[in-house]
């Protein structure tokens, strides 16, 4: 089974899906479609795609009616993940209402690394806490877009919190720190909740369409969390066999699906 936990909905319908005021950064919606979802179902096809896992985008804010309504019209095929503003004081509630709403949100993200300070000072914070408790009250998945520079906070803060099943975003943005603060991220898989998207090999690799370049690093970042901890997700899921030859093909398909259908879909 393969399983996408990357893609992200946008809409040119404006009008029923707006911009959130406070978003990081407000993208240019008329080279999108109205339906964004029949694209992506194409890709699914395309790529032998089982299932995704649609990722809540920043310009929408902590609106999630367009994540809600792919939810609605896919329940079987997709689950999806939400985004707050940690600094917001009814951040917490808010989870708590959609995933009330929607049981098949199963995450929820926060950003934090070099370029991207609009959502938390600090993992230290009381609000960022607040929320990262509320999360695993609820259950969810919490997924971290972070870079180097936050590794050690994370740590810290999974001190507290080792139960957190946690997901870090396209293998920590490795071009945003430097490799003492990479050793922190590296560090993280002493967590054994603790896993790593294999992804955004673009941000920092141009030699498309399987990005070479980065093996000795992928490599490195494997064997630290290995076959059980790792997930694809974004560009072809032919990059798992490219970067991780020296593994099984039994591994190379839990990196591929295995490890979400069995945090995600443990009964099929």
């Amino acid at each position: 089974m393969i399983i996408e936990w990357n893609a992200h909905m946008f809409s040119s319908d404006t009008t029923r899906y707006p911009f959130h005021p406070n978003a990081a950064y407000t993208p240019n919606a008329s080279h999108w479609e109205a339906d964004p979802l029949a694209a992506y179902l194409q890709r699914l096809q395309e790529e032998h795609i089982d299932r995704a896992i649609l990722v809540h985008p920043e310009p929408y804010g902590d609106d999630h009616s367009l994540v809600l309504d792919c939810l609605q019209r896919e329940p079987n095929l997709f689950r999806g993940t939400s985004l707050f503003y940690p600094k917001d004081p009814d951040a917490p509630q808010k989870l708590v209402d959609l995933v009330a709403q929607e049981p098949k949100i199963i995450a929820t993200r926060f950003h934090a690394h070099r370029g991207k300070e609009q959502y938390l000072d600090s993992f230290t914070d009381r609000n960022v806490h607040a929320l990262w408790e509320k999360a695993i009250e609820l259950g969810l998945i919490v997924e971290l877009h972070i870079g180097p520079d936050y590794g050690a906070q994370v740590r810290d803060i999974l001190k507290d919190f080792p139960q957190t099943v946690t997901l870090i975003d396209h293998l920590a943005e490795p071009h945003k720190g430097d490799a003492v603060e990479f050793a922190n991220i590296l560090d993280l898989a002493q967590f054994e909740n603790v896993y790593m998207k294999l992804s955004g090999l673009n941000h920092f690799a141009k030699d498309e369409p399987h990005y070479e370049s980065a093996k000795p690093f992928t490599k490195i970042v494997a064997e630290t969390f290995g076959p059980d901890r790792l997930v694809w997700s974004s560009g072809s899921p032919k990059n798992v066999d490219v970067h991780l030859p020296q593994w099984s093909e039994a591994d190379r398909a839990k990196v591929k699906g295995e490890n979400l259908k069995q945090l995600l879909w443990p009964n099929g």
